[in-house]
């Protein structure tokens, strides 16, 4: 499975911000459509990814706020990426080998969408659900034992 799976059901909807937006205009955004993660992007290129762990370590950075701060102030700007070619095994390493909840999907240089954590998870589920869906199916059209052939 590669990450081209995830991204045909999941769809296209990307949210980005821009890295001198303040924060709290970033985390009202980040509140209101209910996501984990903006794709930070400047001048059509991915220089970075807001998640809710850069917002909370910006908040106690700042004593309980995020005052004026900018989102280029607590972004990753190392971000983890991976391509629509990359297997899910890659990924789902990559992800646990950094702690990384949100990872952009990229095409050289343009950004193609975002997995979550939950998106991978969900499709090893899916896929081991049809797997032992088949392996069932198998079983039970098992041919008896001395039958002969049809």
């Amino acid at each position: 499975m590669k990450v081209s799976d995830i991204l045909r059901v999941k769809g296209g909807t990307l949210f980005t911000v821009h890295p001198d937006e303040p924060l709290a205009r970033a985390v009202d955004a980040m509140a209101e459509k209910d996501i984990g993660s903006l794709v930070v992007m400047e001048h059509g290129d991915l220089v970075g990814m807001l998640t809710f762990r850069e917002v909370i370590q910006a908040i106690v950075k700042n004593k309980g706020g995020v005052g004026t701060m900018q989102v280029r102030a607590a972004m990753d700007d190392h971000p983890l990426t991976c391509t629509t070619e990359t297997d899910m095994d890659e990924v789902r390493r990559m992800m646990l080998d950094r702690h990384a909840r949100y990872m952009p999907v990229m095409d050289r240089r343009m950004l193609m969408g975002v997995i979550s954590f939950y998106d991978v998870a969900k499709a090893v589920v899916d896929s081991q659900n049809f797997e032992n869906k088949m392996l069932k199916a198998y079983i039970r059209d098992w041919p008896e034992e001395g039958a002969s052939p049809a």
